[in-house]
């Protein structure tokens, strides 16, 4: 496509040549090409303009910046917020595949993925093939990629939307991350429905304070009438969450839909009559569009009734029949690391692995697993490192409240000093003078611990990493997760038990359960 093509732009000064032809655009100078637009944006720990030099003899032939180069032998951008001004660019060079789509961007602190899973499953059963973009992988069409952000720079998903569309993919799920939404990411994004979770503290490290990070947030729904496309755009929002209900009626453009668990709300959906199992949750289903009694999902706790009302109302404002939402709803699997058990090997108690990696998320799914009555819980998590110190005293003291023992131990440290995090941990407990726990720096071993200590009818909750499979210390990631290392330990518990019992009566072998 010809930069000629893609202009006019506001706000940007250009110097050089607009017929020349742009073949493809990055802001990694390693995957830069001959005839690619390179944009030079900022970062933590790096800038992309120490790499512009790299791009120009890799054969970029455009750069973006804040900046211009005198010396420089190709076309140059000059924008004053290139992060911004991708979005806008990408949107044009790969000709706004989003106003082809049907797009559902899912926001809020907790319960997105699970969210966009049922979503997914829904419009499956309904043979609607989607794209998901989200927190545990990039996946349209059989093709899967690793997922290094919950929602990616604009380039990206500007060219995944593009091949989605090309591929005969015109429905996608998205989780809307508040990184995402704050560095604009999606501000050129035209989306249909817009789903809001909850809000709870997280990411303060990034946002000044719960404000700024609301305000963030909300920018999805303050975004969505001011698309282009055709039709209601709609806001699907959770009626039990006061920073929800204040985003309702943002505009007479939008469409406002809400859903709720409370008996005395007057939201559009509500679940009554809940129910918790180890297998599940059912509730009696009342919608606009019909009434269902005891509908049963496979997912655990009322936090994942909620999160089944937001994808449910979701789905029926893009126009799902009543009956096949439901029918997909009910067939929707668990999401890979949340509420998600280990093999258990028949020695009668339960290890579960979940994400919960605030102190919202850990009070729901330590509620989600009381219903269940284990004999006892067993908690192991940490907080990770370089992020939100202030929710770490919460979680340690939701984390002994609600379990009978915990572990305290690292998450992903990163360059934090694990003992420290763990300090800050502790803090939550000591102030209610709460014993019941013991620090375990090394996560492998304090989950080892963990599951040597359980018995018949217990509960191990390993909380924080849920589907991630690494462990980030220092600068190192190295491989790790939860899952294999619990069942590791099991099947040595499981080989002790048969040891064990191979023993005859009256002898006890020293050398058997060493």
């Amino acid at each position: 496509m010809k930069l000629k093509e893609i202009f006019p732009f506001e706000d940007v000064l250009f110097f050089g040549n607009k017929d020349i032809e742009i073949k493809g655009v990055s802001y990694d100078s390693r995957k830069v090409e001959k005839g690619f637009a390179f944009f030079a944006l900022g970062g933590h720990f790096t800038d992309g303009k120490i790499f512009i030099k790299e791009a120009v003899a890799k054969g970029a032939s455009l750069i973006i910046s804040d900046t211009r180069y005198e010396n420089l032998s190709v076309s140059q951008i000059v924008v004053k917020d290139v992060f911004a001004f991708m979005g806008i660019f990408c949107a044009k060079f790969y000709n706004h595949p989003d106003k082809e789509m049907k797009i559902i961007g899912i926001t809020g602190t907790n319960g997105k993925t699970t969210v966009s899973y049922m979503i997914e499953s829904i419009l499956s059963y309904a043979k609607i093939e989607c794209g998901v973009i989200g927190t545990i992988n990039y996946r349209y069409k059989g093709k899967v990629m690793d997922s290094p952000n919950t929602t990616p720079q604009s380039a990206d998903l500007f060219a995944m939307m593009r091949d989605m569309l090309d591929d005969g993919v015109k429905y996608l799920v998205m989780e809307v991350s508040s990184h995402g939404l704050a560095l604009g990411r999606t501000a050129q994004i035209d989306f249909d429905t817009a789903v809001w979770t909850n809000l709870t503290q997280d990411h303060l490290d990034f946002h000044k304070n719960i404000e700024d990070y609301f305000e963030a947030k909300s920018l999805l729904f303050k975004n969505l009438s001011k698309g282009i496309k055709d039709g209601i755009k709609t806001a699907v929002i959770n009626a039990d969450d006061q920073y929800g209900l204040s985003l309702a009626n943002l505009s007479n453009d939008v469409k406002t839909v809400l859903y709720s668990t409370k008996p005395q709300s007057k939201a559009d959906f509500k679940a009554e009559n809940i129910a918790v199992s180890n297998s599940g949750s059912s509730f009696d289903l009342l919608s606009p569009d019909g009434r269902k009694d005891k509908v049963e999902i496979k997912h655990i706790g009322l936090h994942n009734v909620y999160n089944a009302l937001a994808a449910f109302a979701a789905v029926l404002s893009l126009g799902v029949n009543f009956d096949t939402a439901l029918n997909g709803l009910e067939n929707s699997n668990r999401v890979p690391g949340r509420l998600e058990k280990a093999d258990s090997k028949g020695l009668n108690f339960d290890v579960i692995i979940d994400y919960a990696h605030t102190d919202d998320a850990l009070r729901n799914v330590l509620s989600a697993i009381k219903e269940i009555k284990p004999s006892r819980i067993i908690t192991v998590f940490g907080c990770g490192g370089d992020r939100d110190r202030l929710k770490r005293p919460k979680m340690g003291e939701i984390a002994a409240k609600m379990s009978d023992f915990v572990f305290i131990t690292s998450d992903n440290p990163r360059t934090e000093d694990p003992e420290k995090i763990i300090l800050d941990i502790e803090v939550g407990l000591k102030r209610n003078k709460l014993l019941n726990y013991k620090v375990v720096v090394d996560r492998e071993t304090a989950i080892k611990e963990a599951v040597m200590m359980a018995s018949r009818g217990d509960i191990i909750l390993l909380a924080g990493k849920g589907h991630e499979d690494y462990q980030i210390i220092g600068n190192q990631k190295k491989h790790f997760d939860d899952k294999e290392i619990a069942e590791k330990y099991i099947d040595q518990r499981a080989q002790l038990k048969k040891k064990i019992k191979r023993i005859p009566q009256g002898e006890f072998d020293f050398d058997a359960i060493s």
